[in-house]
């Protein structure tokens, strides 16, 4: 490695973000280090198995001017019986490893929390911001909140630079989750009974989030060493747009009826998916005022990210 070149470790560079991050700054001149749980054979790896409160991360950190935090457990089937296994990797595993990296001499640590800390929904109320109180919802949201707020504490004692990004569903080639099962339906043709739905959701293509984390590597410069940022598209969109657009993008007629509101939450509610109401009834807004203010713009348009993530799909 050229001694010319900052070094960053990636925790989660094999996941649907860190393909996406990884190359980016490798064309912005960093030198990566890839922490992967199972080693491909390639130079930048460092094979780190689990993300807890006990992993050793000297090796890893050695040399390292900085991190990007993405590895979490995001889902779990059997949630409800998982609370100790979220703690460990979310809570504990992103504190050992904060600290490990304020005592190796890393000057900036990037955590990718999520919107969750807020809630589901700000429906009736103004977009969320970084300011409001945390009200999150689900053992992701309350691990990520709680691992905010060790974060903060830690960056009252280091000098390490702390940046925090909270981002709602992210969308791109080899997203998971809603994305993907929207994909598949509108692939499919299937109708979707959200016509009638009239809210308001923010999203972020993969690509502006990857930029956004390479303006905080480049441009730390606050006023405070821990920062935190709503970042989301420039547009935000109702259900039933999101999934026309998705369609277009795809070469794809959208199959959309109306359904009202109050029936579709009824039907939803009657099958316990109390989540997926929120998540496509349901208003979520975002102010991301602060993270423009940093010089930041985002780097593709909604219809751009969707055209990208579709067409990779389809490849």
């Amino acid at each position: 490695m050229s001694e010319n070149r900052r070094v960053v470790l990636v925790t989660g560079a094999s996941g649907f973000v860190g393909r996406h991050v990884v190359p980016d700054l490798v064309r912005e001149g960093w030198s990566v280090r890839r922490a992967v749980r199972s080693p491909k054979g390639l130079d930048d790896e460092v094979v780190v198995e689990t993300v807890g409160p006990d992993t050793d991360w000297t090796a890893a950190l050695e040399g390292v001017d900085a991190v990007v935090h993405l590895a979490a457990r995001v889902h779990h089937k059997h949630e409800e019986h998982a609370v100790q296994l979220y703690r460990n990797v979310n809570i504990a595993g992103t504190l050992n490893l904060a600290r490990s990296a304020a005592t190796a001499g890393v000057r900036q640590f990037i955590f990718i929390s999520t919107v969750l800390v807020h809630g589901r929904t700000n429906e009736g109320r103004p977009p969320f911001s970084e300011d409001d109180i945390l009200t999150p919802r689900g053992l992701y949201g309350m691990s990520k909140a709680a691992a905010e707020a060790g974060l903060r504490m830690l960056a009252r004692d280091s000098d390490m630079n702390i940046s925090v990004i909270r981002p709602p569903l992210v969308y791109g080639a080899g997203a998971k989750g809603n994305f993907e099962l929207l994909t598949r339906v509108v692939n499919f043709g299937l109708p979707l009974p959200f016509a009638a739905i009239r809210n308001h959701r923010a999203f972020l293509a993969v690509q502006n989030l990857s930029s956004f984390i390479l303006r905080r590597l480049v441009h730390p410069d606050s006023a405070s060493n821990f920062e935190i940022f709503l970042v989301a598209d420039r547009e935000q969109v109702s259900t039933p747009e999101f999934i026309e657009r998705m369609a277009r993008a795809s070469g794809k007629r959208p199959r959309l009826f109306g359904m009202s509101p109050e029936l579709l939450s009824s039907l939803l509610g009657l099958v316990g998916r109390q989540d997926t109401h929120d998540s496509l009834i349901g208003s979520l807004e975002l102010n991301v005022s602060k993270a423009i203010a940093t010089g930041w713009q985002p780097v593709v348009s909604l219809d751009e990210g969707l055209r990208l993530a579709l067409a990779a799909q389809d490849a």
